[in-house]
């Protein structure tokens, strides 16, 4: 008896689940660029704080690139590691001259044009692994990603046409851009919203060593993404009745720390100042307003929403008592301090060699000037 009666319930069981079809799973994977996992709180963050609390938390996190975004970009895109994509950097070695980047052998990544010319180069995907967005749209599923320059595009970036996919970045609506598919001309405009992205403002004011940069985040520009988002994208989405997939990569507040002129020459209160706490509760409002749309659209239910950042961030000095570069006197830079590309200066000072700019057409430079582009 015992053993029939298991029998039954296995029976009854299968029956259920064959009447029962479970409901197709959206995912939304929001990002926010170079935000630290202890800045977020009810008071920075309200709406993170609120998804953390009520839903679950990875609190043993690692980005596979301390500080740069491309890297874990490729990685959070393919699921693969930095051996299996060569991505290493936000710039990389090409051994060829990329067009788009004005022929350096060193392009930096985050540029549409740039990652169509290295993906042409190399066999039409210079990663050579599927992502998830390419994997989504084979299986039928609907797909976008919008935000920041770059790492949005990597999440499809073998598909150049906007047919497929949906990119909405930087370069949306210039003639680097990719291309809008019809379908969402058509719910932009029925939204109110330009077919041009706004550019950064403000907040693209970096600064230099004597005037201090932005002191405002990227609101403009985050405002008009989370509109496609939730007035044109996911309204669409939800009239074509198919699972979907929205990556939204937030610049903010990484935009905003690298430029934040809340305190030139000090290192406090560095990337806890008011600017950058702006940038957090920008980013913060950007998932606020998809959370909204969610709900609705009647979408909240069966979408999965992971929140994200590809990695942390932090207020450096920028003196060195051993470093050949720093005592020496460059344009701009201040007395004692390091050049931009001093750890390139340093290599060759120590093996006796030339320093060469990647960015300028590889012209020798001289030894009171460093290389264009760099950064370490």
């Amino acid at each position: 008896m015992r053993r029939f009666f298991v029998s039954c319930l296995v029976g009854l069981s299968i029956v259920g689940a064959a009447q029962a079809q479970p409901q197709p799973r959206n995912v939304v994977l929001f990002i926010a660029d170079g935000l630290r996992d202890g800045m977020v709180n009810a008071a920075n963050a309200p709406a993170m704080d609120g998804l953390m609390k009520a839903g679950v938390r990875f609190t043993n996190t690692h980005s596979l690139f301390p500080t740069f975004t491309m890297p874990n970009a490729t990685a959070m895109a393919t699921g693969h590691m930095l051996g299996d994509t060569g991505q290493f950097g936000n710039t990389i070695y090409t051994a060829f001259p990329v067009p788009g980047a004005g022929e350096s052998l060193t392009p930096f990544l985050e540029s549409d044009p740039v990652l169509g010319d290295v993906d042409a180069h190399f066999a039409g995907n210079y990663l050579n692994e599927e992502t998830i967005l390419r994997a989504a749209h084979a299986q039928g599923l609907s797909t976008a990603s919008i935000g920041k320059l770059g790492p949005s595009l990597i999440f499809d970036h073998t598909a150049r046409s906007g047919q497929d996919s949906i990119l909405v970045d930087d370069s949306t609506g210039r003639p680097s851009g990719i291309p809008l598919s019809d379908d969402l001309r058509t719910r932009l405009d029925a939204a109110g919203l330009p077919l041009q992205a706004p550019t950064r403002g403000a907040n693209g004011l970096a600064g230099t060593a004597d005037s201090p940069g932005t002191l405002a985040a990227n609101v403009e520009q985050q405002g008009y993404f989370t509109d496609v988002a939730t007035k044109a994208v996911l309204p669409l989405f939800k009239a074509r009745g198919k699972p979907f997939v929205l990556v939204y990569w937030s610049r903010d507040p990484d935009g905003t720390q690298h430029n934040q002129g809340d305190s030139l020459g000090r290192l406090v209160p560095g990337i806890n100042g008011p600017t950058s706490l702006a940038a957090i509760r920008n980013a913060d409002a950007n998932l606020a307003a998809l959370l909204g749309a969610l709900k609705a659209l009647g979408l909240a239910e069966t979408t999965d929403v992971i929140v994200t950042s590809d990695h942390g961030f932090s207020t450096i000095s920028k003196e060195s008592g051993t470093s050949f570069a720093a005592s020496q006197a460059y344009k701009g830079v201040p007395k004692g301090q390091l050049p931009p590309g001093f750890l390139a200066i340093d290599l060759a000072h120590d093996l006796g060699l030339g320093l060469f700019d990647p960015d300028a057409r590889g012209i020798r430079l001289r030894a009171d000037a460093f290389p264009s582009r760099a950064t370490a």
